[in-house]
């Protein structure tokens, strides 16, 4: 690996970690504030990476561009309404994403204004680390509202079929097979079934507009 490319990765790093935090410190506070408390005496109601990264999925994000950290567990007989508590768990974790991508793009574009006409490479490695992390957090969002297991998205999906358990066990159980599928299509073949970076750049460059930068 060349000296380019552990660059690359090294801007990349405080972007990635800082978002899966986040996002499953999100999912973890978001089920204390529902009832119910094992994220909590599992220690993931917490901002230090160390809890929620997982060793495999952090390198498979960092090779792949796809990886994932580690679930945060609840049990929902303990959640006070079930059903919609599920979703404000679900939900938490992308929403936060979202959150951090925003007010990143604010710090930037406050960065930039009142260190405009300054050239250092310090000034230039920090607006690297800030953009990155911006579009990191909004590709976390987008990705985790997948309506596949296991990411977020498929707790929204599957709550709207609990009436119909055929149908409910059935996308749980081959949810994952089929979003591995679709993922390994779009990345030995020429078909996007994931349109994330489109995405990514929409969201990004139209929230940076909307603070002042561009």
């Amino acid at each position: 690996m060349g000296n380019l490319a552990i660059a690359r990765i090294l801007e990349f790093l405080p972007g990635i970690i800082i978002g899966l935090t986040v996002h499953e410190f999100s999912h973890a506070w978001m089920a204390k504030k529902c009832g119910d408390t094992t994220s909590e005496q599992q220690g993931r109601v917490s901002l230090n990476p160390l809890r929620h990264i997982d060793p495999l999925g952090f390198l498979m994000l960092l090779v792949a561009g796809f990886g994932w950290a580690k679930p945060v567990q609840f049990n929902e007989q303990n959640l006070r309404n079930p059903r919609r508590d599920v979703m404000k768990i679900a939900v938490a974790g992308p929403v936060s994403n979202a959150v951090l991508a925003m007010v990143l793009s604010v710090i930037f574009s406050l960065f930039v204004h009142y260190t405009a006409g300054i050239y250092s490479n310090w000034i230039s490695i920090t607006k690297n680390l800030l953009l990155y992390a911006i579009y990191i957090n909004w590709g976390l969002f987008i990705f985790n509202l997948i309506p596949l297991p296991p990411l977020d998205g498929s707790h929204l999906l599957l709550n709207l079929f609990r009436k119909y358990p055929g149908f409910y066990e059935g996308l749980y159980k081959y949810g994952s097979y089929i979003f591995l599928g679709l993922i390994l299509v779009t990345v030995f073949t020429d078909l996007n079934l994931f349109p994330i970076w489109p995405a990514m750049q929409f969201l990004g460059n139209g929230f940076l507009s909307l603070v002042g930068y561009g």
